[in-house]
């Protein structure tokens, strides 16, 4: 391992320009960018799609694509890593710096057990002595155990879809430890994440620098997270650095009108209580607002609800001959226009609550009524009606929008199911909802790949929309978004929900934007719900402890708050949590 002295950066990079050479000319993707990083230093780069952020943490380890033009300096604890090749940049690769990347299941080969990927990054990096003498395996079960995954020895033997969303991240980082680097490069190692096991990764990063002196480049979008564990902040728009700042300064004064706009664009929980230029009170629902819609009217009690679940039972096989328990004699009301956030953590069951809904998983027990009509009877012509009330957003809209038909069509395809025949009624309902989510003609004829994140994410929104639908299930709609982009998405919704008057089931693990839209919060762990009631007094006054948890690993967009918040969380403190 190359040595640094005292002063001596672990990163310097130097003036960094990255061009793409395409068929219609260069593309200027970074431009002209310096910073380092030092020995036990967090450095948090942020920015919007597209700024360059993780091109720039790319291009640390020669990491882009063939087409790529890269010119400036990077330094990596003193050597020139643009002048490195073949085995020597090997060599540099996992033992002078390591990757985090930001989706785990891509990251790790689904045909080797967890055990072997371990091994084999140790083995990589290891001199012929050492492979006659280390005792690799041995050395893995440590690591699994130092990154808190239970039962090391048997999670050696199992394959990575084994694993939980948090666990597999955890893997991904014990494999970036293995080799003991220097610099760890992580990008967006938390997004998609939920809040609970979010803040243990950020313990487990910060536990590495602490313990070890790494320096750690992380890239997020996530400005809760760089204040919780950044020691300083890089911001990038368009290729170009246009602020760095120790955190507390750059979260309490920003000078650049970019950094401004962006800690604007973050939600925070209570920001709804505290609002004062709002004509309509925080808590009333859509469905009470006058928009001059016929379908927006208050539920008096009296009409069947949205979505009601009664004591619904889901279970799964494990391959061993017990079921494992989805939903738990689970029952919810969803009243109609009522905007109802669905929150906790991964594997408590919330998308499979959302499957219900939409008649996509069939209950095992219990029964699940949509506007008061059974799912398990509708069938045939009463079946297609229904269901065409129904409109659902998933959370990654490039696996969702069929990649070979053009945005247009994508928002047409449940009208052509529904058999609207007529072609011009078609076009324009197609062309009335690209409008309402603020995207226009302009794309009418673009094909997803040609959009950005949040752009194909309204084309969903759009698509889910266009039959007028009366009930609507969005499954964590905004988690791998940009700030500012989440920011649009969600007032897009919520302006066509006081508009239309549907009833949302709004699934998310983002506390802060569930505050921002929901009426109403359901809680759920481990396939049960535990608490149910206003927005304001489960996000404030929570009657479980689980509850309260969940709120205070939520982390905020203020340094000092945060560090406070941690320092109760780790006293086991929850009083207050929400504020």
């Amino acid at each position: 391992m190359s040595a640094t002295s005292d002063n001596e950066p672990v990163l310097r990079v130097d003036g960094l320009s990255v061009d793409f050479r395409t068929s219609s000319g260069p593309v200027t993707a970074v431009s002209g960018v310096s910073f380092a990083v030092r020995e036990r230093e967090i450095v948090a780069v942020v920015g919007e799609s597209g700024s360059g952020k993780s091109t720039t943490a790319m291009a640390v380890l020669q990491l882009l694509a063939p087409n790529a033009h890269v010119s400036g300096g990077i330094q990596l604890l003193g050597r020139d890593v643009l002048a490195l090749r073949g085995e020597q940049l090997r060599r540099v690769r996992g033992k002078d710096a390591a990757m985090i990347f930001q989706e785990p299941m891509t990251a790790l080969n689904p045909l080797h057990t967890i055990g072997a990927q371990l091994v084999e990054a140790m083995r990589n990096h290891a001199t012929p002595q050492e492979r006659r003498s280390r005792d690799f395996r041995a050395e893995a079960v440590r690591l699994l155990h130092r990154v808190g995954i239970p039962e090391p020895e048997r999670r050696l033997r199992q394959y990575p879809h084994q694993l939980s969303g948090g666990q597999r991240q955890r893997v991904v980082i014990a494999v970036a430890l293995s080799c003991r680097p220097r610099l760890i490069i992580a990008d967006e190692p938390t997004t998609a994440l939920d809040v609970t096991v979010q803040a243990g990764i950020l313990d487990l990063l910060r536990d590495i620098r602490d313990t070890d002196g790494t320096a750690v480049l992380l890239i997020t979008h996530n400005m809760g997270v760089v204040a919780d564990i950044a020691d300083r902040v890089l911001v990038m728009r368009h290729g170009e650095l246009v602020e760095q700042a120790g955190t507390e300064r750059l979260f309490a004064a920003p000078s650049h009108d970019y950094t401004r706009a962006l800690l604007a664009a973050v939600p925070k929980l209570g920001d709804r209580d505290r609002a004062t230029d709002s004509g309509v009170d925080g808590d009333t629902k859509a469905s009470e607002v006058d928009t001059g819609n016929a379908s927006s009217e208050p539920d008096t009690g009296a009409a069947p609800a949205a979505l009601e679940l009664t004591d619904v039972v889901v279970s799964y096989a494990t391959g061993r001959g017990t079921g494992l328990r989805a939903l738990d004699r689970v029952s919810l009301r969803l009243a109609p226009g009522e905007m109802l956030g669905l929150v906790g953590e991964s594997g408590s069951g919330k998308s499979t609550l959302g499957q219900c809904a939409l008649g996509l998983i069939t209950p095992d027990a219990g029964e699940v009524r949509v506007f008061g009509t059974p799912l398990r009877r509708a069938r045939g012509r009463a079946g297609r009606a229904l269901r065409g009330q129904l409109g659902v957003v998933f959370q990654d809209p490039a696996s969702s929008l069929d990649p070979r038909m053009t945005v247009a069509q994508c928002v047409a395809e449940p009208l052509l199911v529904h058999r609207v025949r007529d072609r011009a009624e078609r076009a324009r309902r197609v062309a009335e909802l690209l409008d309402a989510v603020e995207l226009g003609s302009a794309v009418h004829h673009r094909f997803p790949h040609e959009l950005s994140g949040g752009q194909r994410q309204r084309v969903s929104l759009a698509r889910a929309l266009v039959l007028r639908p009366k009930l609507l299930v969005a499954d964590e709609p905004t988690s791998a978004l940009d700030v500012s982009v989440q920011a649009t998405v969600l007032d897009v919704l919520t302006r066509l929900h006081r508009e239309l008057g549907f009833a949302c089931l709004f699934i998310s693990h983002d506390l802060a934007v569930v505050d921002a839209v929901c009426d109403r919060v359901a809680v759920m762990r481990a396939g049960r719900i535990i608490e149910d009631g206003p927005r304001r007094d489960i996000l404030t006054n929570a009657g479980q402890e689980y509850t309260r948890q969940l709120v205070m690993s939520s982390p905020v967009p203020d340094p000092v708050r945060q560090r406070r918040r941690r320092g109760d969380r780790a006293a086991g403190t929850t009083t207050g949590a929400a504020r």
